[in-house]
């Protein structure tokens, strides 16, 4: 069927809604589609972009349109009063689902939907100004059988302040944006040629496609939008096959749908278009074998981390200690390594789940939410408790026991030290958990197998090569000593976590958390007190338990400073992909890296590279601007901007030479010579 003409279309709607209504007993002014203008932030800084949300959520049974609403239908119009000086971007549509009708081809929202628009706020208005704003929304809502114009005069008002967002709309516009189609940053090319248009898309041959994938596009008739589409694998391209429409573009516009709520936005040009080799495409498993590798190197690195390293020197010189038989040094290594690697595959795949539901999250996503870091931190206090003398974990014989036998305590020490681990990253990783990213499910499971497998296998190797065991210090009175020795690391990594906490809820969130420390550390102490007396402890253990559950449910209820987010060292500016392009344009030279403060290789990079005077003086004599995007909170702006340079998660540290489009991505551990050389780099 060719299209109808988009004028002839709008009036046969038109006038089907005129005749409908009655039929369809709708009353007059009653909406089918109700839609709630919401603002990310009431208060936008000077200067500043403001976010707006149009929710639209229609009647059972109706449903609005996309930007190119098909054979049929009418896209959002609006008419909008701003202050002087406002501008308003172009509406942007989540991805669509398709409705064929008759042969008609309608590019749908079925249930609740939202837009975006983007407020561009003048500098230089002061503190307090009112910015009342005014929009007028036209829209065409339709069921299986009518067809209504509607409007909504949506009204807002905002005042000029710091921009602050509070948690709960964070988190509402978090989700929202989830369900737009991101950037796929490489643009395709396309041919006409004997009646049917052929759309090569750059789209990893590893990446899932969903069975239902289809390219919506955004030109009107480009193609025949009720012609079935035959979507093939070729390599690193996904082949899109389809009747060509009446006019063929200069340049082809749309989102290819690799699942439900999941698009890509691209672009394409005229060119050469190969044919499709299929719908399967094979995994290339050397670049997975080489994965694997850089994620097994990393796993074993994480045992120098101050945090792992006092968990696996106490076992490793406990299982010494035992002069156990060799089955029985085998059974606990063994069990050792089952703790580390389903705690490391759990993370992994809950990792790879978020993601296929539309998150932008990475590894150690979990650090992110302050309830986390917590929790981490009243386990770490009570593990640096207990190898301080404080009292034992052996008497109550719970889970976190360090120093006992038994396989179950083998077991639960190996989870402890892969989750207290998470916060690191080091060489090998990086790139490892990056190719994760892009690779099946399976294969990626296969790549965090590796990396909890690198992980455990100093204690694996204690275990089956009896020699390393003899070679451990002999049992004696120096081992007290020594476990208090490492209780001072695992002291530091507390302190650590209370700063991070800080970061995420503010001095008064950090003062909560320490208050609640404070408190466990108390029960601690009388669980220790009544061991020593041989008396009952239960009633000590169920305060540190309540204790430890309250403080979690307390350090919710702080919001973190507006303010705070923007801290960024001395000479840099906090990224974002608008400054990076503005600083690209004037020609400058750009050093940008991507941290957290739960991310001890980046705070170790930090303050022995990046921020000493050498660092500073090259890059200010370079000319080089120097951009931060701080990860901490999770912001998914930065998480998918991290997505794109094949990362899954900090430190992240990419180098713009003058003059160049695309960075060079640096290695995870930084030295002063490298940065300081940077400047020089014009290639």
């Amino acid at each position: 069927m060719r299209r109808l003409s988009f004028a002839l279309v709008t009036l046969l709607c038109w006038i089907a809604a005129l005749a409908a209504v009655p039929a369809a007993a709708q009353q007059a002014g009653q909406d089918n589609l109700a839609v709630e203008l919401v603002a990310e932030t009431d208060s936008p800084a000077p200067g500043s972009e403001v976010t707006l949300a149009f929710v639209a959520t229609p009647d059972p049974g109706w449903h609005g349109y996309w930007k190119n609403p098909g054979d049929a239908g009418l896209d959002t119009r609006l008419d909008w009063k701003l202050p002087q000086g406002v501008t308003p971007s172009e509406l942007r549509y989540p991805v669509p689902t398709r409705l064929l009708i008759a042969g008609i081809m309608n590019y749908v929202y079925k249930g609740s939907y939202t837009q975006l628009a983007t407020l561009k706020i003048p500098a230089g208005l002061a503190p307090g100004t009112a910015l009342p704003i005014a929009v007028r929304a036209d829209y065409l809502v339709c069921t299986d059988e009518v067809c209504v114009p509607e409007s909504e005069n949506l009204t807002i008002n905002l005042t000029v302040g710091d921009g602050a967002i509070p948690a709960e709309r964070r988190a509402r516009f978090d989700q929202w944006r989830r369900a737009f189609p991101k950037p796929l940053g490489s643009q395709g090319k396309f041919a006409v040629a004997d009646g049917t248009m052929r759309i090569a898309i750059p789209y990893p041959a590893s990446a899932p496609l969903g069975a239902d994938a289809y390219f919506f596009p955004l030109n009107t008739e480009a193609l025949v939008y009720s012609a079935p589409q035959k979507l093939t694998r070729d390599g690193d391209n996904v082949i899109v096959e389809v009747q060509a429409g009446p006019k063929t573009p200069a340049r082809l516009e749309g989102v290819l749908a690799v699942g439900p709520g999941q698009g890509f936005a691209l672009a394409a040009v005229p060119g050469e278009v190969a044919a499709g080799a299929g719908p399967a495409a094979a995994i290339d498993w050397s670049a997975a074998l080489v994965a694997l590798g850089g994620a097994l190197l990393g796993g074993l690195i994480l045992n120098i981390m101050p945090c792992v390293f006092p968990i696996l020197s106490l076992k490793a010189l406990s299982l010494a200690k035992s002069g156990t038989s060799e089955g029985h040094a085998r059974a606990e290594a063994l069990a050792y390594t089952a703790g580390v690697v389903l705690v490391v595959l759990a993370l992994g795949g809950a990792m790879l789940a978020l993601r296929a539901a539309g998150a932008s999250v990475g590894w150690a996503f979990q650090l992110t939410d302050a309830r986390v870091i917590l929790f981490l931190l009243l386990l770490v206090l009570g593990i640096a408790l207990n190898l301080a003398g404080l009292f034992e974990l052996a008497a109550p014989k719970f889970a976190g026991r360090l120093a006992s036998g038994g396989s179950g305590g083998a077991f639960m020490t190996g989870a402890l030290a892969a989750f207290i681990a998470t916060p690191c990253t080091g060489p090998f990783m990086g790139a490892a958990l990056g190719a994760a990213l892009v690779l099946p499910w399976y294969v990626a499971l296969l790549i965090f197998l590796g990396l909890g497998l690198g992980l455990a296998l100093p204690f694996l190797l204690l275990g089956f090569v009896p020699a390393l065991r003899r070679a451990l210090p002999k049992p004696g009175a120096w081992m007290d000593n020594f476990r208090k020795i490492l209780s001072i690391p695992m002291f530091l990594t507390a302190i650590a976590l209370a700063w991070v906490l800080g970061g995420l809820k503010g001095v008064n969130g950090m003062a909560a958390g320490l208050i609640v420390a404070l408190a466990l550390a108390v029960a601690l102490w009388i669980v220790g007190r009544r061991q020593a007396r041989a008396a009952g402890s239960g009633a000590a253990w169920a305060a540190a338990l309540l204790v430890t559950i309250g403080g979690i449910w307390a350090v919710t209820q702080f919001e973190k400073p507006a303010l705070a987010a923007q801290a960024v060292p001395s000479g840099a500016e906090p990224f974002s992909e608008a400054r990076l392009a503005a600083l690209q344009a004037e020609g400058r030279p750009v050093f940008a890296y991507f941290t957290a403060d739960w991310c001890v290789t980046c705070k170790v990079n930090e303050k022995t590279a990046i921020e000493t005077d050498a660092v500073r003086d090259a890059f200010r004599d370079g000319g080089v601007a120097v951009l931060v995007g701080d990860w901490t909170d999770g912001d998914p702006a930065l998480g998918r901007f991290i997505e794109k340079h094949n990362r899954a998660g900090v430190p992240l540290y990419l180098w713009y030479p003058k003059g160049a489009t695309e960075p060079k991505v640096l290695p995870q551990v930084l030295t002063q010579g490298m940065l300081s050389a940077l400047p020089g780099d014009e290639t």
